[in-house]
C-alpha cells in the first residue's frame, strides 16, 4: 500500500528535526570560554575577579560544593596576557577523564582557587538556596585568603576591589553575606550573574571543573565505605539514578542523604 503523503511528510520532518539536533549538539561543544566578560569588569576598576560554579543541586545525597577561580586583574593584560586554558568547557560537556585530565592545570592556572561546601545536613536545615550561598562565601574566604588578602582586605598593602561572576541566574551569594552562618570574607565580592557562565566564561568553567572533580572524587570515595556500597555513589554521585533509588527503597537513608529531599 502507497504510503499517504501526510506519512512522507512525517518522515521528512522527523529527519530534518533530527539533522537540526545533531548540528545544535555540534554547536555547543564547540563553544569555548572567553576571559571577555572578566576583561570587562576589570575595566570597571576591580583588581581580582572570581568566578563560582555549583555541583551537587540536585543531588540525594552528600554535600553541595560551589568552586571559585580567582585570577587578578592585572594578568589580564602586558606583554604576556593571561590566555583561556586549553580544554577548559562547561564541565558537564566533558568527560570524567577529560575533567581529571585538566584537573591539576586549571587549579595551576588560577592564581587561586578554593572549593566550599555545605552538608547535607545543613541542606535539611537551612534549604538549598543559603546552603548554596554558605557554600560560596566559604570558598571566597579560602581564595581570598590564599591569593594573600589579609583580614583587613589588603593585598600587598593596598585595598583591592573583588568582582565575582556566578554561574545562572540568581545570586545567592549577596543574600547570604553577613548571615549567622557565613564565614567571615576579607573583601565581600560585588556580583554579577551569568546565564550558562560556565560555557562563556573562563573562570566560571574552571570553577565548574575544579568543584566538579573534587565532589565526584569524595562521593566516591564515600561510597567505597561498607555502610554506604549499596547506593553505587561510585557510579551516580549521590544523583537519583534508579540504582540509588532502589537502594533507599530497600535499605533506608544513609546518614549522608538529604532526608527533607523526596528519596524515593
Amino acid at each position: 500500500m502507497a504510503a499517504e503523503p501526510h506519512q512522507h511528510a512525517g518522515r521528512a520532518s522527523r529527519r530534518v528535526q533530527g539533522r537540526a539536533g545533531r548540528i545544535c549538539r555540534l554547536m555547543s561543544v564547540s563553544i569555548v570560554p572567553t576571559l571577555d566578560m572578566e576583561r570587562a569588569i576589570a575595566a570597571s576598576g576591580y583588581d581580582v575577579i572570581v568566578g563560582f560554579d555549583e555541583v551537587g543541586r540536585g543531588s540525594l545525597a552528600g554535600p553541595v560544593m560551589v568552586g571559585a577561580a580567582a585570577i587578578r586583574t592585572c594578568d589580564l593584560s602586558g606583554p604576556s596576557p593571561l590566555a583561556v586554558p586549553d580544554g577548559v568547557a562547561d564541565s558537564k560537556m566533558l568527560t570524567e577523564h577529560r575533567r581529571e585530565a585538566i584537573f591539576e592545570e586549571l587549579k595551576s592556572w588560577c592564581a587561586s582557587w578554593a572549593v566550599g561546601s555545605a552538608s547535607n545536613t545543613e541542606i535539611d536545615d537551612w534549604g538549598i538556596s543559603y546552603a548554596l550561598g554558605v557554600a560560596a562565601l566559604r570558598a571566597l574566604s579560602e581564595a581570598e585568603t590564599r591569593l594573600g588578602i589579609d583580614g583587613n582586605g589588603l593585598l600587598d598593602g593596598r585595598p583591592v576591589k573583588v568582582g565575582a561572576i556566578l554561574d545562572g541566574p540568581n545570586d545567592y551569594i549577596t543574600k547570604a553575606l553577613n548571615t549567622f552562618d557565613a564565614p567571615d570574607v576579607p573583601v565581600p565580592a560585588e556580583v554579577s550573574t551569568k546565564v550558562k557562565g560556565d560555557r562563556y566564561c573562563a573562570t566560571v568553567a574552571t570553577a565548574a571543573v575544579i568543584a566538579k572533580v573534587t565532589r565526584d572524587r569524595l562521593m566516591v570515595e564515600l561510597g567505597a565505605q561498607p555502610q554506604y556500597e549499596p547506593y553505587e555513589w561510585a557510579h551516580n554521585k549521590g544523583y537519583g539514578s534508579a540504582a540509588h533509588r532502589d537502594a533507599i527503597a530497600e535499605f533506608g537513608p544513609s546518614d549522608l542523604h538529604r532526608l527533607s529531599w523526596h528519596l524515593v
